[in-house]
């Protein structure tokens, strides 16, 4: 009886609602490694779905019932809060990241303007700088160096960060722009250049939680990724915690 009643409270946690987690594609072993070490806690293990930031954001903005939101930028969490969607008090910044060029294993590391340069007809993967994060910021650092008329005719546009990623260690494309913890997370690809910071806006990831949650873990698991135990993880993959 002793042995069971030990177990009870564990049993009942874990058996809780699990929290819905909508995150950024960049996110996805980060954030999967957050869940885990959350469930080994005996509570829920989050549920976690990943797409680009823009993708997310409309879900939102229709209805989807989920508990958290992570945005790979600030303007979709501004859209959503400006709709009334999310908690008020629980935005708060979260992650970090940087931008680099990404080429097969092997290719010799360059300056990110010595390549656009000398780009000529090769085509270059972006996440769809009109609306994904990472192609905005990709689109900011191209035009800061005066190369965005020149390799806009070569940029192969895809619908997230990882699809852009994906397009390069494919073969598809030789050439890509994404986050460098997507480049960590390869690899079959490496690093060939990365942009200075202050060639596009900061890259800041908030996380809140939705007006919609009905989980009961939904706040007790947002804390959890803004403790230094959680931020610790996001680390671990190359993120910078805010």
């Amino acid at each position: 009886m002793g042995v069971a009643a030990l177990a009870g409270p564990r049993v009942a946690l874990a058996s809780a609602k699990a929290p819905l987690v909508l995150a950024a594609a960049s996110l996805q072993e980060s954030m999967t490694a957050a869940a885990d070490a959350w469930a080994a806690k005996g509570r829920a293990r989050p549920v976690c779905s990943f797409a680009a930031s823009s993708a997310l954001a409309r879900q939102i903005a229709a209805g989807a019932a989920a508990d958290l939101f992570v945005s790979a930028d600030e303007p979709w969490m501004d859209d959503i809060e400006k709709r009334g969607l999310i908690v008020p008090g629980t935005r708060a910044p979260f992650l970090g990241n940087r931008l680099v060029i990404v080429a097969p294993a092997g290719t010799p590391r360059a300056r990110p303007y010595d390549v656009f340069r000398g780009l000529g007809r090769t085509k270059l993967a972006l996440a769809d700088p009109d609306s994904v994060p990472a192609g905005r910021y990709a689109k900011a650092a191209i035009e800061y160096g005066g190369s965005w008329e020149a390799v806009a005719p070569q940029v192969v546009r895809a619908e997230s960060v990882r699809a852009a990623l994906a397009l390069v260690e494919r073969g598809v494309v030789p050439l890509g722009v994404v986050y460098a913890t997507d480049a960590l997370a390869s690899k079959r690809v490496q690093v060939m250049a990365v942009f200075s910071e202050e060639s596009h806006p900061p890259i800041r990831y908030p996380l809140a939680r939705l007006k919609a949650s009905t989980s009961p873990d939904a706040e007790p698991f947002r804390r959890f990724l803004l403790s230094g135990e959680g931020k610790a993880i996001f680390r671990r993959f190359g993120f910078r915690p805010l």
